[in-house]
């Protein structure tokens, strides 16, 4: 029975359902412990590149929004070194949150011209502890960086104007897994903690600072795979993410993300092993609309999603995956005044290419 480390690797490469259909449109970058079950020292580093295509129309008039989601990309890399037989230290650097909103200027549709960004830059240091053949956890401490910008035009014309300076927030992560190498199985159920911005902001609503505070909400994880037969593999997960919690309303009273919902996210895939060197697999992805109003900075609700993925290992241990991701991004509705704005048909495709070494 092959191991999981060859064919799962495939689907880690693309972020399917990670584009902004999770409630906020914020989320690009879903914490994995994957890294720290390869074996010995390891090192891997993994780029994407995702496009959204975001529309809708305003229901008052026939006004087209235009494409108001813009192509973003990601990069990280993950550190792995084995201390000794028992005990593995693990450093993950990853962009797990960003937004690049551009509403198309000149449309008259009542956001034309509306910008919003997020940055941020997140370092993990974790441990990872074998209890026993068949058991381990994990767990430690993330730091994460983030700053924002947003200019909202909604009509009448008077345009909201808002930054922020950077801020960074701290939290934890702690996971347990159980491991059965003879059939390829492994479970590993991870909770990740909330974190808390406090950021200090500026606008054009007046001299008095425009700071609040911003909640990156608590998540709960499942990731199962087990082998089904000779060099195949049944993988999956299930994620809960807390996002009612999640606002952005600067001065306490500037809306510009409120009444979010929990999301639960479901993947599901087959890896196979075609031989020493060359792997595959294909997976899908859905995340239940959550119904209500969406914010008309991510006019989005729920997904689903299809992921090709493949792998080529070198003599070396090398490993190199590419990817492709195709996701349908579910219809919303957002609330303009006594008037809605309605997103339907929308869609993404993303790619992405994942190097790992172990030495």
């Amino acid at each position: 029975m092959t191991t999981m480390k060859t064919i799962t690797s495939a689907a880690g490469a693309v972020l399917a359902g990670t584009v902004a259909a999770q409630a906020g449109g914020i989320e690009r970058q879903v914490f994995s412990p994957g890294f720290l079950f390869e074996s010995g020292n390891y090192f891997e580093m993994t780029f994407g590149s995702v496009s959204p295509s975001v529309s809708g129309v305003f229901s008052a008039v026939p006004l087209q929004s235009g494409d108001m989601a813009e192509t973003y990309t990601t990069l990280s890399g993950a550190l792995k070194l084995q201390l000794n037989e028992d005990l593995a230290l693990g450093i993950v650097i990853d962009q797990p949150v960003g937004v690049d909103v551009s509403y198309p200027a000149g449309t008259f549709y009542p956001f034309a011209g509306s910008t919003a960004t997020v940055d941020a830059v997140q370092l993990s240091v974790l441990g990872h502890y074998r209890l026993s053949p068949n058991v381990s956890v994990y767990g430690g401490l993330r730091a994460q960086r983030a700053e924002g910008r947003a200019t909202v035009t909604p009509l009448p014309p008077a345009p909201y104007v808002m930054s922020t300076a950077s801020d960074t927030a701290y939290g934890y992560v702690v996971g347990v897994a159980y491991e059965r190498p003879d059939i390829a199985l492994r479970v590993a159920l991870s909770y990740v903690s909330e974190m808390t911005h406090d950021f200090a902001a500026t606008d054009n609503l007046g001299p008095t600072p425009a700071d609040f505070s911003t909640t990156i909400p608590q998540s709960v994880n499942l990731d199962f795979q087990t082998g089904i037969a000779a060099n195949t593999l049944l993988f999956g997960s299930i994620r809960w993410r807390d996002w009612s919690e999640f606002t952005i309303m600067p001065r306490g009273v500037v809306p510009l993300s409120t009444d979010n919902r929990d999301t639960i996210s479901y993947s599901l895939g087959l890896g196979r092993k075609f031989s020493d060197t060359l792997s595959g697999s294909v997976s899908v992805g859905y995340e239940p609309p959550v119904g209500g109003t969406a914010g008309n900075l991510g006019p989005t609700d729920g997904y689903k999603s299809v992921t090709l993925a493949g792998v080529y290992t070198a003599p070396s241990g090398m490993k190199v995956t590419v990817g492709a991701s195709y996701g349908w991004i579910g219809d919303a509705t957002t609330a303009i005044g006594g008037a809605q704005g309605i997103f339907t048909d929308n869609h993404y495709v993303g790619v992405g290419m994942k190097v790992g070494w172990k030495f």
